[in-house]
């Protein structure tokens, strides 16, 4: 029989596995699916079509699947889904998605620290790290690994790119590349993340990834000129990555790419 304290209030169409724990004061919706062996924390709310996997711990006070904070909401029946083995701690809110049948998705075993906002339409991949009160704005997109330092904002629709670490305190309202070290105000790339390139187990592409560094930001050369290079060691499956980022980065759609830190001399532009 599913764990559910006496003083929870968990709606009778709500789908919850028989290993689900609810806590005190906790409340779940008519639409809610829960996965084995999840823990949703006392006084939580889980609302509206969402879907959460198997062995998520849900803390304290954590808000998930109410309707998203946009003015083009019209009641449609929008969705959040959560994979497994996530950690989403106290006071985390997670918005349902726009329009009818998108989803605000976050994949498995990440950690979301307290008072972490996902707004409508977010994706958050694998393995993502994001620190206490960090707002995610409407349609950002964090790749797999990635490491978001504490109380910073992310523009709508910008993308944070695989195992990309980011300074807490940081403006970022342009994507961040895959596998870069940047902080700021406003944002700059600093440098190569190479121990988190080497704890990912990627220890063969770092001498790649160090040319494309300093190919991308100690060349001086325009950035689509400095793509063009990159081509011709893009084989790799890691500087390949980064070559497709950088290159979608570009079009008209995307947010554009945050820029390298200025040299010793250099005005700003």
């Amino acid at each position: 029989m599913t764990l559910i304290h006496p003083t929870a209030v968990v709606h009778p169409d709500a789908q919850l596995h028989p290993t689900v724990r609810v806590g005190a004061y906790a409340e779940i919706g008519a639409n809610v699916k829960i996965g084995s062996e999840t823990t949703i924390g006392s006084h939580a709310i889980v609302q509206g079509w969402t879907e959460i996997g198997s062995q998520n711990q849900i803390f304290p006070g954590a808000v998930i699947g109410f309707e998203p904070q946009d003015l083009k909401y019209n009641g449609a029946r929008s969705l959040v889904k959560i994979g497994n083995d996530n950690k989403i701690r106290e006071y985390v809110t997670i918005n349902r998605a726009t329009n009818a049948d998108e989803a605000t998705t976050i994949g498995d075993r990440n950690l979301l620290m307290a008072y972490v906002h996902v707004a409508h339409n977010c994706t958050i991949e694998d393995q993502v790290v994001i620190a206490n009160s960090v707002a995610l704005a409407g349609h950002v997109h964090v790749e797999s690994r990635a490491t978001i330092g504490g109380v910073l904002g992310i523009h709508q629709f910008a993308r944070i790119g695989k195992l990309a670490m980011v300074g807490g305190m940081s403006r970022i309202e342009r994507d961040i590349p895959p596998f870069m070290l940047v902080e700021g105000n406003p944002c700059r790339v600093r440098a190569l993340n190479q121990v988190g390139i080497k704890r990912a187990g990627l220890q063969a592409s770092l001498p790649l990834l160090k040319k494309a560094f300093r190919l991308l930001y100690r060349s001086g050369i325009p950035l689509q000129e400095a793509l063009d290079k990159l081509q011709i060691f893009a084989d790799d499956a890691q500087v390949n990555h980064l070559y497709q980022f950088l290159k979608a980065s570009l079009t008209s759609h995307r947010r554009g790419v945050t820029a390298g830190r200025k040299r010793l001399g250099e005005t700003s532009k």
